[in-house]
């Protein structure tokens, strides 16, 4: 199903529907470079799963996983090689899109490779599993999909429903398959955020967004919602996804480890759940998420100019992103009307891409949370692996 394909162009223009966080729209992969050099002390990291531990937006070294390898090596005292499959837009699981051309930059959306999808290709990159040590990986939220966490016409019952549905059992059957293939590795699974809080300020762009998404999303026959109306009932909906998101990761991680305790493996797959205040929603004075640039005249115009007036967004990677969204999304030799309306509503949507992601301090939230759970894991059963030897690569390393 096209998502766009409901959106007419003075609603797509009335900023592009902000995407907060990265939507599936088109296949893509991460990047790979040649592979550096390896020696006998050496710990193994492999990430998988959407834009958030990809770090979207983020400088390779203010990402998460950076931050979780930094502190690593420096507690252990070894070098830390990572392996990075996690990207932008990626669903947790769906169907593959074999055959489809897909980006060389994590920053532009895709949906696939899925996380599921990721992970096979992990197994097919290392020739000796066992010398993985840590593996982080997320996942759900674009299953869930950001056009339902922003559509006030959404109950707060119905988004704890989808977040049980797409963030339960599908993580559990990914864990299982990850625990089951790095069996010495031990696995950390973070959790989601709220996007919009009571903090976040009942801004034109807002209200804009809240509007647009209503009116595309709700039948005919919606009863109309005020401003603030709206507000309100994204505050609640995104309190409802944080919350269910939470409780289905969770869940999805006790079901795993139970798994493992009846078959007798000393590993352990632990839940990371992300401290996120209403002080850090998207907008909110203190945001730990990335914005837009501007000041309030140039955001109104961009909504009266319906988008001829363009915004930039705040984040590391703007320039990189957009260059990358050009080419990805560049004029074929024969396009017709609605093939280009199309392809620039990606392309526009894909400029955007980072709003709502963690910036420099929401990124450091999350690497603080998961090397406070790493220190608990090291002081229960040491660090991590006993006896370290490489894993060796069938390919080449990020």
């Amino acid at each position: 199903m096209n998502l766009f394909a409901q959106f007419s162009k003075k609603s797509v223009v009335a900023l592009a529907a902000i995407v907060f966080i990265s939507a599936p729209l088109v296949p893509g992969q991460t990047p790979r470079t040649p592979p550096r050099g390896s020696g006998p002390s050496q710990l193994n990291l492999l990430v998988l799963g959407d834009s958030i531990l990809w770090g979207e937006g983020l400088k390779d070294e203010h990402k998460t996983w950076y931050q979780v390898k930094a502190w690593m090596q420096q507690a252990a005292g070894q070098d830390v090689r990572e392996k990075i499959y996690a990207h932008s837009g990626a669903l947790l699981a769906g169907e593959t899109g074999a055959g489809t051309s897909v980006p060389l930059d994590s920053e532009v959306n895709s949906a696939i490779p899925t996380v599921n999808e990721e992970l096979n290709d992990a197994l097919g990159f290392y020739t000796d599993a066992s010398q993985v040590d840590l593996v982080l990986v997320d996942g759900c939220i674009n299953d869930v999909s950001v056009f339902n966490l922003l559509n006030a016409g959404n109950t707060t019952d119905g988004i704890s429903q989808l977040a049980h549905s797409r963030c339960g059992p599908p993580m559990a059957a990914l864990l299982n398959k990850t625990a089951r293939s790095f069996p010495n590795a031990h696995i950390i699974v973070t959790g989601y955020f709220p996007i919009i809080s009571e903090k976040t300020p009942n801004s034109l762009l807002l209200r804009a967004v809240a509007r647009l998404f209503y009116q595309q999303a709700s039948s005919p026959q919606a009863p109309q919602m005020k401003a603030q109306q709206l507000r309100t009932q994204l505050v609640a909906i995104s309190r409802s996804w944080y919350q269910s998101s939470n409780e289905a990761l969770s869940g999805a991680v006790l079901r795993t480890n139970n798994d493992l305790a009846r078959r007798h493996s000393r590993q352990r797959v632990q839940f990371v759940e992300i401290p996120f205040p209403p002080a850090y929603a998207f907008g909110a004075k203190e945001t730990r998420l990335w914005g837009i640039n501007g000041s309030f005249l140039r955001k109104l115009l961009a909504v009266l100019t319906l988008g001829k007036v363009t915004l930039k967004t705040n984040d590391e990677r703007r320039g990189q992103r957009v260059a990358s969204c050009n080419e990805f999304f560049r004029r074929p030799e024969k396009e017709d009307k609605n093939h280009r309306k199309d392809r620039e509503l990606r392309r526009m949507l894909c400029y955007y891409a980072s709003i709502g992601h963690p910036n420099r301090k929401g990124a450091e939230i999350y690497s603080e949370a998961i090397i406070e759970r790493i220190k608990l894991m090291i002081s229960d059963v040491g660090w991590i692996r006993a006896g370290q030897t490489n894993a060796a690569p069938t390919g080449p390393v990020r």
